[in-house]
Parts: structure tokens; C-alpha cells; sequence
């Protein structure tokens, strides 16, 4: 792989996935060569997870393909560092999330999406669950962060999720400011 200019390789690839989910063809799996594959896996992201990108922004408009690379920069990073390149064995699944009223500092989804950004850094999330859906998109809109500045502040806070919560009330008191 080349890490050079690996943001490249994903963008033509998510471009060439999103010309045939307009064209009708829904069925991703075949959307990826033998090729797309390893790429994929050598930056962590698995080919649910960027069909699931390309699907929301073709219907929804959101995340960007920017948006989409920022997200994998966030976790390839965090693979390549943290996990010096080894993919998780584990999954967590949708009974393992927080519910979607769950409240951390009176902050509603907050636990929640905690929970999806670590499973997404570490590439535990199980095909079913996608990091920056719709309700992630709509908590992260609320609050103005991006999807991958909040990735990076999962990562930074190292499992205390009361700085998360700082740092997602102090986003929210500048921008009511």
C-alpha cells in the first residue's frame, strides 16, 4: 500500500461505489476487487463501513466524501498507532451500545455515541452499527463537531468520558455565543 497518498485510493474507490449505488446496484460486496480489499483492510475500514458512507451520502447527503476520509484518516490512524496495525478479533453489537436516551453529564446520546467512536477506533464495530448515522449526525450537528475531531477527542481522553463531556459542553457554549 501506498501510505503516501493512501486518501486518494479511498476517495476514487468511494467515487467508483457511489457510481454504482446510483446506477441501482445496492448489492456492495461486489462492489471491491481483491485489491479493494487488502486497501481497505490495511486502513481498517471494512467494506460495510464505506458502503454505508457512500449509501448515506448518495440518500442523505451527509457525511461528505470528504467528511467519509477524515473519519477513516481518524481510524487508520489510530490503527496503525495504537494498534500497530492489527485488526480487532472482537465486535461490539447493537445490544452492547448505550440506549439512544442514555445521558452522560446530562448530555442525551453522549454515551452512546462514546461507545460507537471507541468501537470505531478500534475496529470493533459490528457491520450492523455505523459510526456518524444519521442520530450521530444529528448529536454532532447539535453540538458543532465533526465526526473526526470527535474521534480524535475519544482518543485523546483515553477513557474519561467526563473530558468528552467537557469538551462537548465547551463546543456548545461557543457556539450559543
Amino acid at each position: 500500500m501506498n501510505h503516501y497518498d493512501w486518501e486518494t485510493t479511498f476517495r476514487s474507490l468511494f467515487d467508483r461505489c457511489l457510481a454504482r449505488y446510483r446506477s441501482g446496484d445496492a448489492d456492495f460486496e461486489s462492489y471491491y476487487s481483491d485489491a479493494d480489499l487488502a486497501f481497505l483492510r490495511s486502513i481498517g475500514c471494512k467494506p460495510r463501513e464505506l458502503f454505508d458512507f457512500v449509501e448515506d451520502f448518495a440518500d442523505e447527503g451527509a457525511p461528505s466524501p470528504d467528511a467519509a476520509v477524515l473519519i477513516a484518516a481518524a481510524r487508520r490512524d489510530y490503527l496503525l498507532v495504537i494498534c500497530g496495525g492489527a485488526l480487532s478479533e472482537t465486535e461490539i453489537t447493537p445490544d452492547q451500545l448505550p440506549a439512544k436516551d442514555a445521558e452522560l453529564e446530562g448530555i442525551r446520546w453522549l454515551p452512546r455515541i462514546i461507545a460507537k467512536a471507541n468501537g470505531k477506533l478500534r475496529g470493533a464495530l459490528a457491520p450492523d452499527i455505523m459510526y456518524s448515522c444519521g442520530g450521530d449526525r444529528a448529536f454532532l450537528r447539535e453540538h458543532d463537531i465533526h465526526p473526526a475531531d470527535f474521534l480524535r477527542t475519544v482518543w485523546a481522553a483515553d477513557g474519561d468520558d467526563a473530558k468528552v463531556a467537557a469538551y462537548v459542553r465547551d463546543k456548545a457554549s461557543r457556539g450559543a455565543g
